[in-house]
C-alpha cells in the first residue's frame, strides 16, 4: 500500500478481523460491553465484549486476543459467536481503546498489554457462571503471540494468581518464545506465511535454537503444531478471497484450512477444557 488511506482499509480486514465461517447454527447469543476493572482502580481499565450461554453449572471459558490491527469487535463476531454456540463464556479484550492505540502493526507489542490476558482471566474468574479451573486463552497473530508469551513458564505466568488451562494460538510469531509451556499448547500456522513464518514454530515446538534462544527439550507440556500446506497469513479472513499485501506480506483466504482450523480448535478445546462434544 502506498498511503495512509490504503493501510486503513486492509487494517479493517486484517487477519484477526471480521472473518470467518458463520458459526453452527444456533441462537445467537448475545454479545455485553463490560469494563475488566473499575476505572477507579485503573487508569487504564479494560474493555472487553462477554458472550454467556444459557445452560446449566459451571462453564468453560476462552478468553480472545486481537492482532495488530484491533478490530476486536469483528473479531468477537467471527469467534466469540462461534465459541459462545458451542458452549463457552467468551470474553473478547480490547488491548487498544483504552490506551488511545489504533494499531501495532508497526512497532511492535505495547509492553502496557502484556499482562492483559491474565486481567481478562482475572475478571473471568470472578463470573458466577464460569469454571475457574477451565479457562483457556485463544489470540491470533500478535495476539496469538501473547498467548504463548502468557503460558509460558516466566515471570507473566508464575506471578498471576489465577492459571490458564490451555493456550492456542493462530499464525503467531514464535520468536521469542522459550518453549517451556505450563499448559497444553496449540498452535496453527500457514506453510507459506511470510509474516510469521511456519519454520520459527517448528523450531519452537521441536526445541530447537532460535534467533539466539536456548531452548531445552522435554520442559513443561509438549507444543502441538499444525502447519497447513498451501495456506498464507490471515487465511480464515474470507475478505481476502482476493489476496492483499500489508507491510510487504501477503495475507490470502483459504475456506479448507480456515475450516480445518475450525475444527482442530474444537477438538482441542474439548480435550482441554471440556465443554460441548463435537456431533456433527
Amino acid at each position: 500500500m502506498t498511503n495512509c488511506a490504503g493501510l486503513a482499509t486492509l487494517l479493517t480486514v486484517l487477519l484477526v478481523g471480521n472473518a470467518g465461517g458463520k458459526p453452527a447454527a444456533a441462537a445467537e447469543i448475545p454479545a455485553a460491553l463490560v469494563e475488566l476493572e473499575s476505572p477507579l482502580t485503573n487508569t487504564q481499565p479494560l474493555q472487553g465484549l462477554l458472550r454467556r450461554p444459557e445452560r446449566p453449572g459451571l462453564l468453560p471459558a476462552v478468553v480472545l486476543l486481537h492482532g495488530c490491527g484491533g478490530l476486536w469487535r469483528e473479531l468477537d463476531e467471527r469467534w466469540g459467536k462461534r465459541l459462545a454456540a458451542w458452549g463457552y463464556v467468551t470474553l473478547t479484550v480490547d488491548r487498544f481503546g483504552p490506551r488511545g492505540i489504533s494499531n501495532t502493526c508497526i512497532g511492535g507489542v505495547p509492553a502496557a498489554t502484556i499482562h492483559d490476558a491474565y486481567r481478562a482471566l482475572s475478571f473471568l474468574t470472578r463470573q458466577s457462571q464460569v469454571d475457574p479451573e477451565r479457562i483457556a486463552v485463544v489470540g491470533f497473530s500478535q495476539g496469538g503471540w501473547l498467548a504463548l508469551l502468557s503460558v509460558e513458564r516466566g515471570a507473566i505466568e508464575r506471578y498471576a494468581t489465577e492459571k490458564f488451562r490451555a493456550a492456542v494460538a493462530f499464525y503467531p510469531r514464535c520468536l521469542g518464545i522459550k518453549g517451556n509451556m505450563t499448559v497444553p499448547t496449540l498452535i496453527m500456522v500457514g506453510e507459506l506465511d511470510d509474516w510469521t513464518p511456519a519454520q520459527e514454530c517448528r523450531n519452537l515446538a521441536e526445541g530447537r535454537d532460535d534467533d539466539g534462544i536456548s531452548r531445552q527439550q522435554g520442559l513443561g507440556y509438549p507444543i502441538q503444531l499444525i502447519v497447513y500446506p498451501g495456506a498464507y497469513h490471515g487465511f480464515d479472513v474470507p475478505q481476502y478471497r482476493t489476496p492483499g499485501r500489508l507491510l510487504g506480506h501477503l495475507l490470502e483466504f483459504n475456506e479448507q484450512v480456515r475450516d480445518q482450523s475450525i475444527d482442530a480448535l474444537r477438538k482441542f478445546l474439548y480435550a482441554t477444557i471440556g465443554g460441548q462434544e463435537k456431533t456433527q
